[in-house]
């Protein structure tokens, strides 16, 4: 479904953000890109949809270099989530998620009665179509990233990429909108690439990691393999702990007794 050989990114000559990045990505599969601040998640996320173009380095999609892709070629392949989204306008949740089928209408035209179609049933497939005509403006942080799911839903792409998708979402919240997006992910028969701060929340909703410090690999493989203590210990420059908790489950933290407390 997705490749990145050998990618290397930089803003100026010297500094170099992103340094022989290889991975791939198979259909169903949802990547979490993990690491400090500063490591290169977003600006990898921002490689593939082309939005940065790297120093040198392929990426293929669906066996298709995307550098021999139109805007709207590509836009029907990937759809991108940014951090951030404030409309300035109060557009209704419907007019949010219609934009998503941008790549499909011509310019100056309008979306067509398929095009509406389209944009209520992924509405109501993420579970919101209570708030269709409710203005956007007026809702809750957990409630604008399900829209903007939709919204990336409606693009119909085979790749989605979610940028801190949990950002500034409070506990229930994060849980809320991970589990939708794998949800989608694995009934629509995606696949995607998400950062993510939390490395607990990695390891739940992850089938795969890579592992980002310094715009290096440090690791990359299935969860169970790369979330090791040595590993989290090398990526994060601390001492951490693993617990295990109901159902056998692991929980990672910092080692309590280097806290100052």
């Amino acid at each position: 479904m997705l490749k990145v050989e050998n990618l290397n990114f930089e803003y100026s000559k010297s500094i170099e953000i992103l340094k022989d990045i290889t991975f791939s990505l198979k259909k169903g599969e949802i990547c979490t890109l993990l690491g400090p601040n500063g490591s290169g998640k977003s600006t990898l996320l921002k490689c593939i949809d082309k939005l940065l173009r790297p120093k040198r380095g392929v990426i293929i999609v669906e066996n298709e270099n995307i550098d021999n892709l139109t805007e709207k070629e590509l836009a029907k392949k990937i759809s991108f989530l940014p951090q951030e989204h404030n409309s300035p306008f109060p557009y209704t949740v419907l007019d949010i998620v219609l934009m998503g089928r941008a790549p499909y209408i011509g310019m100056l035209s309008k979306p067509s009665k398929k095009d509406v179609k389209i944009a209520k049933r992924c509405i109501e497939i993420i579970g919101i179509g209570e708030l269709m005509y409710k203005p956007y403006t007026q809702l809750s942080g957990g409630q604008k990233k399900l829209v903007l799911i939709a919204r990336a839903l409606a693009q119909e792409p085979k790749i989605l990429l979610l940028d801190e998708p949990t950002n500034h979402l409070d506990f229930k919240n994060q849980y809320m909108v991970l589990s939708k997006m794998r949800e989608i992910v694995k009934n629509n028969k995606l696949s995607s690439i998400i950062t993510l701060h939390d490395p607990n929340l990695a390891s739940i909703f992850s089938d795969k990691i890579v592992m980002l410090k310094r715009g290096k690999i440090i690791g990359f493989g299935d969860v169970n393999e790369v979330m090791t203590l040595e590993n989290l210990r090398k990526l994060y420059d601390m001492d951490i702990e693993m617990p295990r908790i109901n159902y056998n489950r692991k929980i990672i933290l910092p080692k309590l007794e280097n806290l100052v407390v």
